[in-house]
């Protein structure tokens, strides 16, 4: 496991337990996290959002644990190495609960109903029943995920998003903000500033996002690529299923037929070229499709060979942890026992600060 006296800059990120991930998580997020990960500059902390499922799925949790798996092995065949990296499952660290509660009890409501993804959410996922107290306070849940791993780094705690996804942790600055004005910044801060308590910070330095590169990665029917929308290529999926699915995948509208010249940039298959094939393919791609050189079905054809290339290793060291899932579970449990005891020194300044903590009270001043 990393070493907990280290000095590199920390990062902290996670996905929902949803199951398999498919071409878009992997360019989206596994990719870059790998690569921040072998890098040596980040002690990076990797979730599986177990309670973060529940928020839209909560009907049915016959299958959050057997996805935390399934997302976990991904992880794994993606390059993520549990001696490089933290890998934990959110609920069995319940630090994250107790610091949910804790937070909640400050957050505005006006704070919750502003946030983007709940009002897009609300309009989008028209088949379930979203108003639920868990749904609204997705963002205080996110925001504890968060602040647990703030409070000890060495560095202001970074978070990787995509520049469209920036301004969603702004509600967590807020909320940080709003702790440590109430908590904090009061008789009680010189003591804290003297026990170690508190910092100039407060209890929650503010985290910061790191902006990380995000291709678009459409999916067969263009749109972004998602398992709800069922146009997604998993990263289990076999080549056969990978060529299929892509013989599917829309392109230009203006190629009708063979012989009508087309533009690369209105077709989603150009998308995909861009992530996985050669410069010299697409070359190819470009000039065949404007001349109408090349006919879609061959255009498909290249970009399976580089989509199929990327996931046969990743389905080679997928199989090693799918015929040993304790192993899996194992590492999840070494990672949790390590995230405990960041999240529990947080906790312990959290409940200081709000006189929650076990130590006797003292006795009231007389006037």
């Amino acid at each position: 496991m990393p070493d907990t006296s280290t000095t590199r800059k920390r990062v902290l990120s996670g996905m929902r337990a949803t199951g398999k991930l498919h071409l878009g998580n992997y360019v989206g997020a596994l990719e870059n996290w790998v690569r921040m990960q072998n890098s040596g500059e980040y002690d990076c902390y990797y979730f599986i959002a177990d309670w973060h499922a529940l928020t839209t799925d909560y009907a049915d949790t016959r299958e959050v644990k057997r996805n935390s798996l399934e997302v976990t092995m991904d992880w794994l065949a993606a390059g993520l190495d549990p001696a490089k990296s933290t890998l934990f499952v959110q609920s069995h660290v319940k630090q994250h609960a107790e610091l949910y509660l804790m937070l909640s009890m400050i957050t505005p409501l006006g704070w919750l109903e502003r946030v983007p993804t709940y009002k897009e959410q609300m309009e989008n996922l028209t088949g379930k029943d979203l108003h639920t107290h868990g749904f609204l306070g997705y963002p205080v849940l996110q925001s504890a995920d968060i602040l647990l791993y703030a409070k000890d780094a060495v560095t202001p705690l970074l978070v990787p998003v995509g520049e469209d996804q920036a301004a969603h942790l702004e509600i967590t600055r807020e909320i940080a903000r709003r702790f440590n004005y109430l908590f904090c910044y009061n008789e009680d801060f010189a003591t804290g500033l003297m026990t170690g308590s508190v910092s100039y910070d407060g209890v929650f330095p503010e985290p910061q996002t790191i902006l990380t590169p995000s291709p678009r990665v459409p999916g067969t029917d263009g749109r972004k690529m998602s398992k709800s929308y069922g146009n997604a290529i998993f990263l289990t999926d076999s080549e056969v299923e990978v060529r299929t699915k892509l013989k599917t995948m829309v392109t230009d509208p203006a190629r009708i037929r063979r012989t009508d010249p087309g533009d690369p940039e209105k077709c989603p298959v150009w998308d995909l070229h861009k992530i996985y094939s050669s410069a010299e393919r697409r070359a190819e791609v470009n000039e065949g499709c404007r001349t109408a050189g090349i006919g879609c079905i061959q255009c498909k054809g290249w970009v399976a060979d580089g989509v199929v290339a990327t996931l046969a290793p990743m389905q080679e060291r997928r199989s090693e942890y799918m015929n040993n899932p304790r192993l899996v579970w194992d590492i999840l449990e070494n990672g949790a026992s390590k995230a405990r005891k960041a999240a529990e020194h947080t906790m312990e300044c959290v409940r200081e600060a709000m006189h929650l903590d076990a130590s006797f009270p003292e006795p009231p001043k007389s006037e």
